[in-house]
């Protein structure tokens, strides 16, 4: 689905959304993960749980994520409508090393994530 009503009032509210440097890091790690909950956001940006909320909330007030909750986790993913317009503005950045950088970090901490639970799966409890 794509933007069908993009008027002056839609467009500042996502031109103010994306005027600031950690709402455009948020947005590009869901773009590239698909989705992705609060709590790896706040790990790979460094952020606080406060200032991590307060950015996806202003970025699902401008229309541009959507959210679902799981158990105690909130996930979220770009709005369909939104989606052909914001991958097309991170075609721009595709260079930008800060952007690399958390993609990066993320990437570790997912494998690390991955290598744990492995470890758990297949680890040998003793006998007693």
């Amino acid at each position: 689905m794509r933007l069908k009503h993009f008027n002056l009032s839609f467009g500042e509210q996502v031109f103010k959304a994306l005027a600031d440097e950690s709402r455009i890091r948020i947005l590009h790690l869901i773009v590239r993960n698909k989705e992705m909950c609060t709590s790896d956001l706040e790990h790979v940006l460094d952020f606080t749980q406060t200032k991590t909320s307060r950015h996806l909330a202003y970025l699902r007030n401008a229309g541009l994520v959507t959210s679902r909750k799981l158990d105690q986790w909130v996930y979220y993913t770009i709005k369909d409508e939104a989606a052909d317009f914001v991958t097309q503005i991170f075609k721009y950045l595709e260079r930008d090393t800060l952007l690399h950088k958390d993609v990066e970090t993320y990437r570790i901490l997912y494998s690390n994530r991955e290598l744990a639970a492995n470890k758990i799966l297949t680890r040998r409890w003793p006998v007693p």
